[in-house]
């Protein structure tokens, strides 16, 4: 696998479109350190008794939405081997060399707030009140920080696959391919 083409890969996305799904197969067969920036920012509202469904970025001080994208920059910098699952990630990425910037999408949002509804418990219309107000909340912080920006235009990434009309192993696939990434299929993945 020395011969890849990039050193780390952000996987980045809206709500329920296969971040993470994608991020967890990338680091099972490339056997790379998986970070989930969500999951830092969760653990950061159950501290702050932040209800993280209920409430988006804007219940967040802007020091710490800096914070943490300063992490990720400098994460994506200094390391190798790493897979990056952030909403930002690709569009903080920009500018930093060998990095694979991978946005996913779902332009289905009927299959996004069924994920949600059973990931989460939750009636459809809760699920589409959460999906709604986490990325307007997200994107007015946003915004503010780093400017008028559309954070998921498809100019700040290498690669955009959209999950409604590829699956979990053709996605991995088609981030394998673009990475360069090489197997024996004899031997299995």
């Amino acid at each position: 696998m020395e011969n890849l083409k990039y050193k780390a890969v952000t996987v980045s996305g809206k709500i329920a479109v296969g971040t993470t799904t994608l991020a967890k197969n990338l680091a099972r067969f490339l056997k790379w350190e998986h970070i989930n920036a969500g999951a830092i920012q969760r653990e950061y509202d159950r501290l702050h008794q932040i209800h993280e469904n209920r409430q988006g970025a804007l219940s967040r001080s802007d020091k710490h939405e800096q914070e943490i994208d300063a992490m990720t920059k400098r994460m994506l910098t200094d390391r190798q081997n790493l897979i990056y699952e952030a909403w930002l990630a690709g569009f903080m990425a920009q500018n930093i060399d060998g990095v694979l910037k991978v946005l996913v999408v779902c332009s289905n949002d009927q299959i996004r707030i069924d994920r949600v509804v059973n990931r989460e418990n939750i009636s459809v219309d809760e699920a589409k009140h959460w999906i709604k107000q986490r990325e307007e909340e997200n994107i007015v912080k946003w915004k503010k920080l780093y400017g008028d920006h559309d954070f998921w235009d498809r100019k700040f990434y290498d690669l955009v696959i959209d999950t409604y009309s590829s699956g979990p192993l053709e996605t991995v696939g088609k981030v394998l391919d673009k990475l360069g990434y090489k197997t024996n299929l004899q031997h299995g993945i």
